[in-house]
Parts: structure tokens; sequence; C-alpha cells
């Protein structure tokens, strides 16, 4: 019996075959830059930290083409995490983009090769007006590099493309050692996740470090001992939170009258009754600087819809705030 033939290969099943292993081998290229910049990095990385947290001004980030873009990044990168920072684009820069660059400052030029002619106007500069100068360039002896303060020098490597043209490790190198800065300088001046949070407001984190002192209300629905609860429900009427914190004569918390206080007292006499006798004792509250996260995951778990932001003193806790599930909701805190 003849052997069988071998089904034909699916074109599709064999393109898509080679796809994968171009795409895994362009990034085992990079991986393998990325060790060899771990394994360079020594001294000169931290003379540049000293430069640039040095400055009383801004980290001034340049380069031209595919340096220029991550240059941008690196510069959005840093200002987001602390240090001041600007991207100057080096041919504006010979236009009058010089200005923006001050003895206060410190710079940060990349070039792969160092010889990016559109940088010379700038680098003189820096030299002509002694600003500190680093520059991130594969080499240490070119133009850029032999000016420079410090050289943060990228080492040898295959870019991933596969004629070994196009800026593919280079840049990703360029992208993790500018990354490497900025986590560095943030180690440097104590910068937190509150700190991040004040640059990024609009942002999902800046809604998960939002705080509910951020959020709350100052206008409360407030009751004395003593107030009988036909008052006490035009106040809840009122201030549409449903509820009223109850509170003595020096305005310390007392308990809190809630829709289902009401429905659970609801008898003939119930507006002539004085608040104290329907209030829930004790009842849960927060302290301003709460994360709201935390304070919706409170109302979750409790059932309930408004929290009293409370500032404390020993055991006695004075309400200043009132903050309601919608108000998290409405800032993004999910």
């Amino acid at each position: 019996m003849p052997a069988s033939k071998p089904k034909p290969a699916d074109p599709e099943t064999e393109r898509a075959a080679r796809d994968l292993s171009v795409a895994r081998q362009a990034i085992q290229v990079e991986r393998a830059g990325l060790a060899a910049l771990e394994a360079s990095l020594d001294g000169d990385f931290v003379r540049a930290l000293d430069l640039f947290a040095a400055a009383t001004g801004r980290v001034v980030v340049s380069g031209m083409g595919k340096s220029g873009h991550v240059g941008r990044k690196i510069a959005a990168t840093l200002a987001s995490t602390g240090t001041p920072a600007q991207f100057v684009h080096p041919a504006e820069a010979s236009h009058g983009d010089l200005g923006m660059i001050t003895p206060a400052d410190a710079v940060l030029a990349l070039s792969n090769s160092g010889e990016t002619a559109e940088l010379s106007d700038l680098v003189s500069y820096t030299r002509r007006f002694a600003i500190p100068l680093v520059a991130m360039t594969a080499k240490r002896k070119s133009a850029l590099g032999v000016a420079a303060d410090v050289v943060l020098a990228l080492p040898p490597a295959e870019e991933a493309c596969p004629v070994g043209l196009a800026p593919t490790t280079s840049t990703t190198m360029q992208l993790a050692l500018g990354d490497a800065i900025a986590v560095a300088l943030m180690e440097r001046r104590g910068f937190t996740a509150e700190h991040f949070s004040r640059f990024h407001p609009r942002g999902s984190l800046g809604a998960r470090l939002a705080k509910v002192g951020d959020l709350m209300h100052a206008d409360l629905p407030l009751a004395t001992r003593g107030t009988k609860m036909s008052q006490v429900l035009i106040g809840m009427t009122e201030k549409r939170f449903g509820c009223v914190a109850v509170v003595d004569a020096e305005g310390w918390l007392e308990g809190i009258v809630t829709d289902g206080d009401l429905r659970r007292h609801m008898s003939a006499d119930l507006l002539d009754r004085p608040v104290e006798a329907v209030m829930t004792a004790n009842p849960r509250a927060v302290a301003p600087d709460t994360l709201a996260a935390e304070a919706l995951n409170l109302m979750n778990a409790h059932k309930i819809t408004a929290l009293f932001a409370c500032e404390t003193r020993g055991k006695r806790r004075r309400p200043v705030g009132i903050v309601h599930i919608h108000d998290l909701l409405r800032a993004g805190i999910a």
C-alpha cells in the first residue's frame, strides 16, 4: 500500500509561526541589551544623579529623532515623580528655545552616536554658562561624550531589527536608563504614593489615593441632645445625606440617626421624642486622612451610604465633615 502524502502546510499557520518567532527573537535581543545595561551601571550613574538632585531648577532633556521621542518620555516620567523636568527639542533650541535653559538647570542629552549635529548649539550653551551636562550615548569618545560632565554610556548591543539598523535595542536601553534615573531620584527624595497622587489628581491612581478629607462636605447635618425628632427630620431633609449626627453641647459625637433608625422607631409619638431616644450610639466614623477607597469598603461592608469624618481627642470624636457613597463613586473610587 503506497504511503500517504503529507498534507501541505497551511500558509497562514506558517506565517503566524514566523511572525511569533521574529517577535520573540526581538524581545530576546532587547532583553540581552537590558542585561548588559544593568551590568554596566557604575559610579557615573551616581554622579549623574548628584548633578540632577543638586539642580535647583529643572532637568532639561533633549534628543533628536527616536532619542527625542524617548527623551520626551523621560522628561514626563521625571516630572510626574517629583523631579521638575521639561523636554527641549534641539533644533528649536537653536532658534530661541535655549532661553528655556537656565544656570539653575541640569541637562540630559540623548544621542546613541553622540554626533547628532542638532545638539551642538545646546551643548555649546551648557559649556558657556557652566550648566551641568549629562550625556546618554553609546560612544563615550564622541563629541557629546567628550563635552559632557558625566557620560551614561550605553553598552554595545545588537539592534533587534532584522537589518540591525533601526533604533530598537538602543532606544529600549535609553528608556530603561531614564526610568532608572527617575526611580533612583524618587528614592533619594523620599517620594511617596501620596506625592505621586498630587501630580495625577485626574488619573485612576489619583482616585485610589484620594482621601476622605478631599471629598467630604463641611456643611454637616447636626443635632444636639434634647432636639425633638420633628426638627431632626427637617435637618435630614434639608441636608439630603439621609442621616444626622447627634452631638453634645461641646460638639462631640454621641450618635447618629439614619433612615433605618426612623423605620425602627416608627410610632405615633416619634416626632415628639428627643433625638437621643432614637439615635444609634457610637456610630462608625473615619478620620479625614482615611483613604477614600477604605471608606468605600467600610460602607459596602456595613451597608451604609454615608460616613462622618471626625477629629479625635482621646476616645472622643468631633464631626468635621461627611462623605456620601455617591461622592466616592463620582470621584472614580471603585
